[in-house]
């Protein structure tokens, strides 16, 4: 019998980055209820833009809903981690 899929928001055991690595960083940016924009992101890891994307789709590889959201007054897209709850 095939096990339950894992919940979206929810990912696997041992999926969490390191607390305190750049991943982390970005993983911790992302659960707070503001979200953070790619700038923020790029500022805080040094990485460049594609690679701070690259980053996320890693992220969302490893079983985090990461969500990307337009502000109401057209700047930024801002980056969350989508939970049920929300």
């Amino acid at each position: 019998m095939k096990a339950a899929p894992a919940s979206v928001t929810e990912p696997a055991s041992g999926t969490r980055p390191k607390p305190g690595s750049k991943l982390g960083m970005v993983l911790a940016l992302l659960e707070k209820p503001q979200g953070a924009s790619l700038a923020k992101l790029v500022e805080v890891t040094g990485w460049l833009p594609h690679t701070t994307r690259a980053a996320l789709t890693g992220l969302r590889k490893r079983g985090f809903s990461v969500v990307s959201e337009k502000s109401a007054g057209g700047g930024a897209s801002v980056y969350r981690i989508h939970s049920e709850a929300a």
